[in-house]
């Protein structure tokens, strides 16, 4: 199956009035989870890979919360160019057995810290006892300046072992 890739519009999914096809992103531990975590508004995730190859290239399938898409991303480390479109439910429903084996589940906190949202994942299943921050940037500029609050750990921005495609695909080790 052909998809289009560079012709895609965006799905605006995460409220910002601003679309990219470039994602800036650090990822970190938590030493402790910040005060008052179950207030901020969370969603479970569900996600699983229909392809993935050299580059840094995923195909992506997720449904967090109502919402479905499919996610195109290609590159490493911190920097990376993704494409996202929203799916129905049969479209999604169609395409996810052919994510089996590869897949992951978590529950994400989006906490406000400054100008910026963290987004706190809560592994489930194989991977429980994992928890990650993700914060995304709109440059490089603020992804460098970014002071985390106290509670975040250890920076894992680009270690394959905290990415989500690993996970899915193998698992987690036990060091971690």
């Amino acid at each position: 199956m052909f998809l289009p890739f560079t012709k895609i519009t965006l799905a605006n999914m995460g409220g910002s009035k601003k679309q990219s096809t470039r994602e800036i992103e650090r990822k970190f531990l938590l030493k402790r989870f910040p005060p008052g975590l179950k207030k901020f508004p969370h969603d479970m995730i569900v996600q699983g890979y229909l392809a993935v190859g050299r580059g840094g290239l995923q195909v992506r399938l997720r449904k967090k919360g109502f919402v479905r898409s499919l996610t195109f991303k290609q590159g490493t480390k911190g920097v990376r160019e993704e494409r996202e479109i929203r799916l129905s439910v049969d479209q999604f429903d169609s395409l996810w057995p052919a994510t089996a084996g590869r897949r992951l589940t978590k529950v994400r906190y989006d906490v406000p810290w400054k100008r910026h949202t963290i987004e706190i994942d809560i592994y489930r299943g194989r991977h429980a006892g994992l928890v990650v921050a993700e914060v995304e940037f709109d440059d490089q500029r603020s992804c460098a300046a970014f002071e985390p609050p106290d509670w975040i750990g250890r920076d894992v921005t680009g270690k394959p072992k905290y990415s989500n495609v690993a996970l899915a695909l193998k698992g987690r080790s036990r060091e971690s």
